[in-house]
């Protein structure tokens, strides 16, 4: 018996070892496959960090020096609203070209050049000459600044797609950073480089340069999706991947115009927030680097909160109760800022800090509110251009109220006011539906 045993045993071990044999070792080829891939993901992962990080330090950094900035130009009021208007114009009218140039040139390439476009951009303006030259070198940063933020969810969903939220959160994390960073520390940054405003602005030109470095790379590179697409089928080059995508009629679709409009409330408050916050504060007398650093902790709210409420937004099947509780700390910023701007000024800076938080989870909404990658491109460049279109007049009015009435107490109630739509089409938007399926009825 034992013998018989130990025959079984020695006969299953080696129909063991024959199988393991028989079995294909990974070859050089499929071993190199592998770890190519593993680096260009992690250098993905930095580009979408470093370009993340570019996306407003050339709109705070202004807010922070506004005052400066109209002085040096001899603006108004009025044309100092138009300024923080140029933003959302050009997120609007350049954004929606972001889908065409990604399917010809692919995602990758044309984030590349916005961070190049950028880099120009802000190196330029403080030294082009007059308001209007001021205006053109800001537009060119802000053209790169538009296509990139149409094509971050659609490079989230293509490379990411079993890991949206988490990457959409790192995403809106770096954003919020670069968005503070730049609040807090251009003014003392000014202040170290001999107190001109000229090199206080163009100095962000560098972090911008510094982007444009991976996404070189991976354009050399094009290098597949990771994820579900990278299961070893070759992927399309970008204009063949477009023209084989059916494009949608997302004006049909009822949520695709819910989240636009969010999407262009909660970009009317930020721009507001960015543009003027630290002129409100400055005007109740907190000085110009403490109001700075309000401002500051406005954005740097948004680095915590960025990276949490994608990830519990894509745990949820309905978006609403996040929506409600961001726009009640608004609200409550709102009041506050209106009753004790200065008394209470570090409690509204961080209630409008997290109602600011609006601005990711619109993002993370774009992703989960389409199926396919297409519909992602499609509804991202909808929602946000028409949304931009929706927040460009905030700004500016808030610049002529404030000249006209000579205090802010109605440019406040403005931004109070907007808050309560804005809930309302949030709750709409954070609906569970997709816009496939809304725009083929």
């Amino acid at each position: 018996m034992a013998s018989e045993e130990t025959r079984t045993v020695k006969s299953t071990t080696n129909v063991s070892s024959s199988a393991a044999s028989d079995s294909p070792a990974p070859t050089g080829k499929q071993t190199g496959k592998a770890a190519t891939h593993a680096w260009t993901t992690r250098l993905l992962v930095v580009g979408i960090v470093l370009a993340a990080l570019n996306l407003r330090p050339a709109i705070t950094s202004l807010g922070a020096l506004l005052e400066e900035v109209r002085d040096g130009l001899g603006m108004s009021g009025s044309v100092a609203g138009l300024l923080t208007s140029v933003p959302p114009l050009c997120f609007a009218v350049f954004g929606v070209m972001a889908p065409r140039l990604a399917r010809r040139f692919g995602p990758a390439a044309v984030v590349c050049a916005g961070m190049v476009l950028i880099t120009a951009g802000l190196l330029i303006r403080p030294y082009i000459g007059g308001t209007a030259g001021f205006l053109v070198g800001s537009a060119l940063a802000l053209m790169g600044i538009a296509v990139s933020n149409v094509l971050m969810p659609v490079i989230v969903k293509r490379w990411f797609p079993d890991r949206v939220g988490s990457m959409t959160g790192l995403y809106s994390m770096a954003l919020a950073l670069g968005t503070s960073a730049a609040a807090a520390v251009t003014v003392p940054m000014t202040d170290a480089l001999g107190g001109s405003w000229r090199s206080g602005l163009a100095v962000w030109a560098a972090l911008a340069a510094a982007a444009v470095l991976p996404w070189i790379a991976l354009v050399r590179h094009r290098e597949a999706p990771s994820g579900p697409e990278a299961s070893g089928v070759r992927r399309p080059r970008a204009r063949e991947a477009g023209s084989t995508q059916p494009v949608l009629r997302i004006t049909r679709s009822r949520t695709a115009w819910a989240l636009a409009v969010f999407f262009g409330l909660q970009a009317t408050a930020a721009y507001i927030t960015m543009g003027w916050m630290a002129q409100i504060f400055r005007d109740s007398g907190v000085s110009a680097g403490t109001a700075g650093l309000l401002l500051a902790v406005t954005m740097v709210m948004g680095v915590p909160l960025a990276f949490v409420i994608p990830r519990l937004a894509t745990r949820l099947p309905r978006q609403g109760p996040i929506v409600i509780a961001l726009g009640v700390c608004g609200l409550a910023g709102y009041a506050g800022l209106y009753l004790a701007p200065a008394g209470g000024a570090w409690a509204w800076a961080v209630l409008l800090g997290i109602a600011n938080c609006s601005f990711p989870l619109a993002l993370t909404m774009v992703g989960m509110r389409a199926r396919t990658g297409a519909g992602v491109a499609q509804l991202s460049a909808f929602a946000q251009s028409t949304g931009y279109l929706i927040s460009i007049p905030g700004p500016l009015l808030v610049g002529v109220l404030y000249q006209h009435s000579g205090g802010w107490g109605l440019p406040i109630a403005l931004m109070a006011g907007l808050m309560v739509p804005q809930m309302a089409v949030g709750v709409l938007a954070g609906r569970n539906r997709t816009v496939e399926d809304e725009a083929a009825r």
